[in-house]
């Protein structure tokens, strides 16, 4: 028989407890597999209603400890008698400002281009275990046969290679539950698995419902309080339980997340005599006593599957196998599990453990080597049509590019080939929810470098330059990629020529301190074209 070794929390003590017998066990079988449960000591590491992870509370206090991709969160409570470690964080943590302003911008929302979505997903429930009993010609009632329940279906994601987009993406996804067992000790079908598959460069986070934020955000909006969006998501906090990747990790590095089922000692079918009738008797009354152990048993795998990265799940590259993010609900015990030399003829059976339903966020991130970041009509797009076969729409008015556009530089035979991204032009104060730029932000946040594009027809470009420092974190954070400034549109005062080169001279001295490279070019002139190719192959790392 298959063994499970589980780690005592307090204790420390490995101990064993066998799987139940399959194949109409006898009623020898049955009494073996009972006294082993009865053996086995479980300690219920569930502690279920101390946190509420859908309650959301205002919280102003702004020390914070820093977790990667600027994760913010503070450790409200850890005990060494407890298994789980209480995380405070803000909402913007768990949801997406994008996502809850999507609404408000109807062509982002039509294009084919889909970047960030919400998705709730739902694994199946496990089947019923049958109430059953062989009959023949024979004998009017023999022994028990009723099988098992299925498995309820699991969610599944795979990142793959080709796909581009989250467009396809519905917006729910329930897995098919197990089916109850039958008769002649049948045991019932597991649910269908469901699969989703994500393009590459795809960043999975635990959210939470988009109803229940935005009803919370409806109530602050309603009471005139005044702050922006992003301002109410950071100053109020999501309360949840987390844990560390092992027992006594103090570290919180997972979400423990909870399904909505019965609790030990519970989940009882009952055919012919009701529940109030079997509470009354001993025989059964010690029977539950050692099935609550299997109870447990399976609660505790649950808590070990149902669990998610706090910091979410990056599919950086194409993964080879499927990750579960929601593991379906064990199927129940039939009757014939619980013959034994007392119960001749149990007519009660187990009820399947219940699913579980959490949200998800996806975001893509582009995995380009290179991100193109300007204001409004620099002209990012022409840049991208010279040198790649990318075709971004161009034009004379600002906000032309509302999407992100990735495009492959080749720069030879023998040379290696690099992949510049184009997101939409960020303007002053995007870092609060003005613009378009700051959205699409994430599509170069891998990239190893950054080419800002600086238009010298603007009355004072190095001030340009500054603004579009400040929108993206600073010089701390700038600081922290490879910065190649092209100054574009480096013909436009052609008629006077010395206000250019001033204008230039102010950027190529700013740069210099910096220690980044600068070049002026004419994107829809072609000029300087093939110096510029050489400078962004060098800040994408490639020569």
């Amino acid at each position: 028989m298959l063994a499970r070794y589980i780690l005592s929390s307090n204790r420390r003590l490995l101990r064993c407890i066998s799987d139940a017998p399959v194949n109409s066990p006898k009623a020898a079988e049955n009494e073996q597999w009972l006294q082993n449960l009865d053996k086995a000591r479980y300690e219920s590491k569930r502690v279920r209603d101390e946190v509420d992870q859908n309650a959301i509370q205002e919280d102003k206090d702004s020390k914070f400890l820093e977790g990667p991709g600027g994760f913010k969160y503070k450790i409200a409570s850890k005990s060494q008698e407890s298994t789980y470690i209480i995380v405070k964080s803000p909402l913007s943590n768990f949801t997406s400002v994008e996502y809850l302003q999507r609404n408000k911008n109807r062509k982002i929302q039509q294009s084919n281009f889909v970047d960030l979505k919400i998705v709730k997903c739902r694994s199946g429930n496990g089947g019923n275990g049958m109430v059953s009993f062989f009959r023949d010609a024979g004998r009017s009632i023999g022994p028990p046969d009723g099988g098992d329940g299925g498995n309820g279906g699991s969610v599944y994601i795979q990142a793959v290679p080709g796909i581009n987009t989250l467009a396809k993406l519905k917006n729910t996804y329930i897995a098919d539950d197990g089916k109850s067992g039958a008769a002649g000790q049948l045991d019932g079908a597991n649910g269908r698995d469901i699969l989703l598959t994500v393009p590459v460069g795809t960043v999975v986070k635990w959210c939470m419902d988009p109803t229940v934020v935005r009803k919370f955000i409806d109530k602050k909006v309603r009471s005139n309080q005044g702050d922006s969006l992003r301002n109410i998501l950071n100053s109020n906090m999501v309360t949840m339980q987390c844990r560390g990747m092992y027992e006594l990790d103090r570290i919180p590095r997972k979400i423990q997340l909870f399904r909505n089922s019965y609790e030990p000692g519970s989940g009882w079918l009952f055919k012919g005599k009701d529940e109030d009738y079997h509470l009354e008797k001993d025989w059964f009354i010690a029977l539950n006593k050692k099935v609550t152990n299997h109870d447990l048993e399976i609660i505790t795998q649950e808590l070990e599957n149902d669990s998610f990265p706090l910091f979410g799940l990056d599919l950086y590259k194409p993964t080879e196998k499927p990750i579960c993010l929601l593991k379906g609900g064990a199927g129940g015990l039939g009757n014939m599990h619980f013959l034994t030399n007392l119960i001749r003829n149990p007519r009660f059976a187990k009820s399947g453990r219940a699913g579980i339903e959490q949200c998800f966020l996806f975001e893509l991130k582009a995995l380009a080597d290179l991100g193109l970041v300007g204001l409004p009509n620099a002209g990012k797009s022409t840049i991208l049509n010279q040198i790649s076969n990318a075709r971004p729409r161009v034009g004379h008015w600002e906000f032309t590019t509302m999407h992100p556009t990735i495009g492959t530089v080749s720069l030879g035979i023998d040379k290696p080939s690099f992949t510049v991204a184009d997101i939409p032009g960020i303007i002053k104060d995007a870092s609060i929810d003005k613009g378009l730029g700051l959205e699409f932000l994430r599509h170069i946040e891998r990239s190893n470098g950054w080419v800002f594009v600086i238009s010298l027809e603007k009355e004072s470009p190095i001030d340009d330059l500054h603004t579009l420092i400040g929108e993206l974190g600073g010089m701390e954070k700038v600081v922290s990629k490879n910065i190649l400034v092209v100054c574009n549109k480096a013909d436009i005062d052609s008629d006077k020529p010395t206000i250019s080169l001033t204008k230039y001279l102010r950027i190529e001295q700013f740069c210099k301190a910096q220690n980044w490279d600068v070049i002026p070019i004419s994107a829809l002139n072609g000029e300087n074209i093939d110096i510029l190719l050489e400078k962004m192959a060098k800040c994408a790392g490639k020569l």
